[in-house]
């Protein structure tokens, strides 16, 4: 077992101040596989304290010398490509396949997308009246990251800090934080100076102290919305700048002049990867009543071909959930949905047959499924589909914004006309069309509950910085 239990404060690996361990599980065997430290209050006033010693002197560097450290990191990141792979398939349970093609594919994209972004980047412009406005780094910034997407979201935070002459003081998931950490040798051995970069471990107790902390200038969370709330309020007392990217609960409209075989069997697929722990899964699944019994049918042959197993193993099939705490939550949403009347075709409560140990679950569709059901309205996280029937194309967009999220939208239509029209009326911070994939450098958020502020790219890069007006004297 790995002895994780060190933090990366001040350009140093530093023991807790007081010993609180915590196991770290593989989610495929339920067994430990490294032991952390979970931070606390004095931890995270140390690891402040060094980000914002190292403030005064980094955010004087010149975008250039800020551009050869993150290309520095950049190659880096892929020698160890494969290691990170392999740890995020450790401790998330992303199947060995995926995590190499997907989960540490992201490492790579969003930091080039950083570093094409920080290249074209004015930090100083002359408006027509004259005057000057200068864009500035913000400050110190506390960093916190979930676990089912754990470097989408660390490289999201971080290199937009580290590229705008930012500090920063990351706090992981607790749930999967050996990526974190791989992160941050990486980081030290690029050659960022020391106190730039630092990462404490720790639950929710440390990322209030994040929050609240007089020292800290913004706040990025990445989480559940009941969690975003709860750093917007503690950061309130401060007016700290907060960044929020939450949940979801994405609409998936289905026209009837769709490629119905491919779309739906790639909605299916979408719905389920990461074993449907995306927060902008597309989890409804809106279908056109002319077509609807046919979609259902294509679903549900999808659905059956879906296969769990061993995320240690090659291939396309679907892993465990990340932990104990989750599996049960899918569970209760998976009964709700049958106590309220949906009709289950694949899947349902329970383990797949043959993996009673691990958090696996059925890759579960329901149909017949009510806007109203808790099944249609709250983030299940889990590989649980629930498709709906609509009328036309006012219903369809009327059911599809009658959320209290709007993170992403998804639009499976023939017809180019309906697909942007469609696409203009939909509450949503992304929306897909006919399978289009989100492209690094491009914004990432969402309207409503699912958060503020945007990530990725020049959009990215704007959250962390300060925009400073310079009036300068008219000159005869």
């Amino acid at each position: 077992m790995l002895d994780k239990r060190k933090f990366y404060i001040g350009g140093e690996w530093v023991s807790p101040i007081a010993a609180m361990n915590l196991e770290v599980l593989n989610p495929a065997t339920e067994k430990p596989i490294a032991v952390i430290s979970m931070g606390s209050r004095e931890d995270v006033d140390k690891a402040v304290e060094a980000a914002r010693n190292a403030f005064a002197s980094y955010s004087r560097t010149t975008l250039e010398e800020r551009l050869r450290l993150l290309e520095r990191f950049l190659a880096i990141y892929k020698r160890r490509y494969d290691e990170m792979a392999e740890t995020i398939t450790l401790e998330l349970g992303a199947p060995i396949t995926m995590s190499r093609e997907q989960q540490a594919d992201v490492g790579v994209g969003h930091l080039q997308g950083f570093i094409d972004a920080l290249r074209d980047l004015k930090v100083r412009e002359e408006l027509p009246n004259g005057d000057v406005v200068l864009r500035e780094p913000i400050g110190v910034c506390g960093l916190i990251t979930p676990w089912n997407w754990p470097i989408n979201q660390i490289a999201l935070k971080v290199v937009p800090a580290l590229a705008t002459g930012c500090t920063c003081i990351l706090k992981p998931s607790e749930l999967t934080p050996l990526n974190a950490m791989l992160y941050a040798e990486m980081i030290d051995e690029a050659g960022f100076p020391a106190g730039v970069f630092n990462l404490v471990n720790g639950g929710a107790d440390c990322g209030a102290a994040l929050s609240k902390h007089k020292d800290v200038d913004m706040m990025s969370f990445t989480g559940s919305t009941t969690a975003g709330i709860a750093v917007s309020k503690d950061a309130a007392d401060t007016v700290k700048r907060v960044t929020l990217e939450l949940g979801g609960k994405s609409p998936n409209i289905v026209f009837e002049d769709a490629d119905l075989e491919e779309r739906i069997s790639a909605s299916v697929a979408d719905c389920f990867n990461n074993s449907g722990q995306s927060c902008d899964a597309p989890t409804r699944l809106l279908v056109q009543r002319s077509v609807y019994q046919r979609s259902i049918e294509i679903a549900r042959r999808a659905a059956l071909a879906a296969e769990v197993g061993d995320p240690m193993k090659e291939g396309t099939h679907i892993g465990p959930l990340v932990s104990a705490i989750q599996f049960d939550r899918v569970q209760t949403l998976i009964n709700a949905a049958i106590d309220e009347g949906a009709n289950l075709i694949v899947g349902g409560p329970g383990k797949p047959e043959g993996f009673e140990t691990g958090y696996f679950v059925k890759p579960t569709i329901f149909v017949d499924v009510e806007n109203g059901m808790r099944i249609a309205r709250e983030e299940v996280f889990g590989p649980v589909l629930a498709i709906i029937p609509f009328d036309g194309e006012e219903d369809a967009i009327t059911m599809a914004n009658d959320t209290a999220y709007g993170l992403a939208a998804y639009v499976q239509t023939g017809d180019p006309k309906r697909a942007e029209r469609v696409a203009s009326r939909l509450r949503a911070g992304m929306v897909h069309i006919n399978g289009a994939p989100h492209r690094y450098g491009s914004p990432f958020g969402g309207y409503k509950q699912s958060g503020n502020g945007r990530e990725g790219g020049k959009f990215g890069l704007d959250d962390f910085q300060e925009v400073k007006a310079i009036h300068r004297p008219d000159v005869a």
